[in-house]
C-alpha cells in the first residue's frame, strides 16, 4: 500500500470515529415509531426514527408513462417497445435539439412547484428522494454521442431551496446512471438494452458525479437540506451480469467522504477552510489543488478527485456558489451513503454493507403489480405483506437500517376502494418496521389518457380517496394484518 493510500485510510478511519456518534443525525428528527436496528459498524443497536418519503417522480428524469398526455403535447410518441420510438429522455433531445431544453425547462418549472411543496408540508411528509440522471451534471455528457436537456441543475436548486424553506429534507437518488444500468426502462433516461455502466470509464463518471453532487450538496446553502445521496437506482438484478459492482460500491463511499474530509465537514462553520474559497474564486488549477488538499491521492479515488475538480468549477459557476460563499461556507454534517440492498441482487451479490465508512442506510423496492410476490388475490396479498420477513432478512446481512425506497398500491388484479385503503395500511405497516417508506409517486397526470395510474400510483390521488390517511403515521385500520399474522416466522417474499 503506497503512502498516500496509507494516509487516506488513516484520514477515513479518523472521520469514521468522528461521526459514528451521530450516526443518521441529518434526517428529521421527528419520531412517527422506533424499532431498534443494528448498525454494522461495530454492531452498535440505535434507536431509529422511520422516515415518511415521497419521490419526485418524472421531475428532472422524466418517465413519460406518468404523463402521457403531457409528454405526447411536449412532442413525445408512446409506443409498445420504449426503445421504439419518441419515449425517453434521451430520444426527445436526439429529435428536437433545438427546442429540448426550452420544453424541459417548462415541464420542470410546472410538474414541482412552491405549491407542491405546501402540499408535502401539509401532508406531513418530511423527506423527499429526488430521482436525477447523471446528465444534470452536464460536463460529464458526451455531446456527440448521448443526448439529454440542459439547465436541470438550476431547477434542483431552485426545488431544494423551496423544500428547504419547508423543513423538508431530500435524499439525491442518482437513478439514472451514466451507460444505463438497468435495459429497457424509460427510469433511466434511454430505452435500450446496451447496458454499458458496469465498466471502468462510465464507473469513473458515475463517481465523478458522485464528488460533484457531495462537493455542491456541501457549499451551496440551498442545498442544505440534503441529508443523503443513493449511488444506484435499481441496479440489474443478477450479480454475474454487474462485474466489478461491489468496487464501485467501495469507492462510492470513498468519494463522498473523501470530499466531506477535503472540505473539513465536520468543522465547516463562518471560516472557510484555508485556500478553499479563494480556489473556488479562482482558476481551475487552484481548485484542482485545493480539492486534493495538497496530497498526493492514487489510484482510482485520485484521478475522481482529479478529474471531478474543474467539472465542480464549471457547475459552482453555473449556480453562484462562488458569491454565495463570500460571507463563510454553511454548516453541515457528513451525508448518508444509501445502497440498493444486498438482497436486491443474486447470484453471489457484494455486499454494500462492506463499503460502509460512516453513516449509511440500505433500500428495497417492492412491487406486487409485477408478479412473482404474491398470488393474485387480496387475502394471498395481504398475508404476504402482514409476514414480510425483508427487515429482518437484511439486518441478518448487516444491511440495517432499511428503508423501502419504492412502493405503489398498484395490483395485478381489479382492486375495490376498500382493499386498497387496507392495502395502503398493510404495507405502512410492513414498511415501518424498518426505518421507513418511499410512496411512488407523489402525483402522476390526471387525464383521459393516464386511465387508472393516479389511482394506484399518486400519492396525492391516494389522500383525496382515502386510501392513504392525512397523518402518513397513523392508519385506516390499525389491526389490519390481525387476521392474517401467521405463527411463522419464516419469510413470505
Amino acid at each position: 500500500m503506497s503512502l498516500a493510500l496509507k494516509g487516506l485510510c488513516t484520514l477515513l478511519l479518523w472521520f469514521l470515529a468522528s461521526i459514528l456518534p451521530k450516526a443518521l443525525a441529518g434526517f428529521p428528527n421527528k419520531i412517527y415509531g422506533v424499532n431498534l436496528g443494528e448498525w454494522h459498524i461495530h454492531t452498535t443497536a440505535l434507536v431509529l426514527s422511520y422516515l415518511l418519503v415521497i419521490l419526485l417522480g418524472s421531475w428532472l428524469v422524466l418517465e413519460p408513462w406518468m404523463l402521457p398526455e403531457g409528454w405526447l403535447k411536449m412532442g413525445g410518441q408512446s409506443c409498445d417497445n420504449c426503445a421504439d420510438c419518441i419515449d425517453s429522455e434521451f430520444a426527445f433531445a436526439q429529435a428536437y435539439p433545438d427546442t429540448v431544453d426550452e420544453i424541459f425547462d417548462k415541464h420542470w418549472s410546472t410538474w414541482f412547484t412552491q405549491d407542491d411543496v405546501n402540499k408535502l408540508a401539509s401532508y406531513g411528509i418530511n423527506t423527499v428522494r429526488i430521482p436525477l440522471g447523471y446528465w444534470i451534471v452536464e460536463p460529464l455528457v458526451n455531446r456527440r454521442t448521448e443526448f439529454y436537456p440542459r439547465g436541470g441543475i438550476k431547477q434542483l436548486k431552485r426545488g431544494l431551496k423551496q423544500l428547504k424553506g419547508a423543513g423538508i429534507k431530500a435524499i439525491l437518488d442518482h437513478h439514472a446512471l451514466p451507460g444505463i444500468q438497468t435495459p429497457g426502462q424509460q427510469f433511466t433516461g434511454r430505452c435500450t438494452t446496451d447496458v454499458e455502466f458496469y465498466t471502468d470509464y462510465n464507473y469513473h463518471r458515475a463517481l465523478v458525479w458522485t464528488a460533484v453532487m457531495t462537493a455542491v450538496g456541501h457549499l451551496d446553502p440551498d442545498f442544505g437540506s440534503v441529508v443523503a445521496i443513493e449511488a444506484v437506482n435499481e441496479p440489474i438484478m443478477d450479480a454475474s451480469q454487474t462485474p466489478r459492482y461491489g468496487d464501485f460500491q467501495k469507492n462510492f463511499v470513498k468519494v463522498v467522504r473523501a470530499v466531506e474530509t477535503l472540505l473539513d465537514v465536520e468543522n465547516l462553520d463562518s471560516t472557510a477552510p484555508e485556500g478553499l474559497l479563494e480556489s473556488l474564486l479562482g482558476n481551475t488549477l487552484n481548485v484542482t489543488q485545493s480539492l486534493l488538499g495538497g496530497q498526493s491521492y492514487g489510484g482510482t479515488l485520485g484521478k475522481v478527485l482529479t478529474d471531478a475538480a474543474p467539472i465542480f468549477v464549471q457547475v459552482a459557476s453555473e449556480l453562484g456558489i462562488g458569491s454565495i460563499l463570500t460571507g463563510g461556507l454553511p454548516s453541515r454534517t457528513p451525508l448518508v451513503t444509501m445502497f440498493m440492498d444486498i438482497n436486491w441482487q443474486f447470484n453471489d451479490p457484494s455486499n454494500p454493507a462492506d463499503a460502509a465508512r460512516g453513516p449509511q442506510v440500505y433500500d428495497n423496492h417492492l412491487y406486487y403489480s409485477f408478479g412473482g410476490v404474491a398470488d393474485a388475490n387480496e387475502e394471498a396479498y395481504l398475508t404476504s405483506i402482514c409476514n414480510l420477513q425483508r427487515v429482518q432478512a437484511d439486518s441478518a446481512l448487516q444491511n440495517s437500517p432499511l428503508v423501502f425506497g419504492e412502493w405503489s398500491l398498484a395490483t395485478e388484479f381489479d382492486p375495490s376502494d376498500q382493499f386498497l385503503a387496507q392495502w395502503a395500511d398493510a404495507q405502512k405497516r410492513a414498511y415501518s418496521i424498518g426505518a421507513g417508506w418511499m410512496f411512488w409517486s407523489f402525483k402522476t397526470e390526471i387525464s383521459s389518457a393516464s386511465g387508472d395510474t393516479p389511482r394506484f400510483w399518486s400519492y396525492y390521488e391516494a389522500i383525496e380517496r382515502g386510501y392513504m390517511t392525512k397523518d402518513p403515521s397513523e392508519f385506516n385500520d390499525p389491526h389490519v394484518c390481525d387476521a392474517y399474522i401467521t405463527n411463522s416466522t419464516s419469510s413470505t417474499v
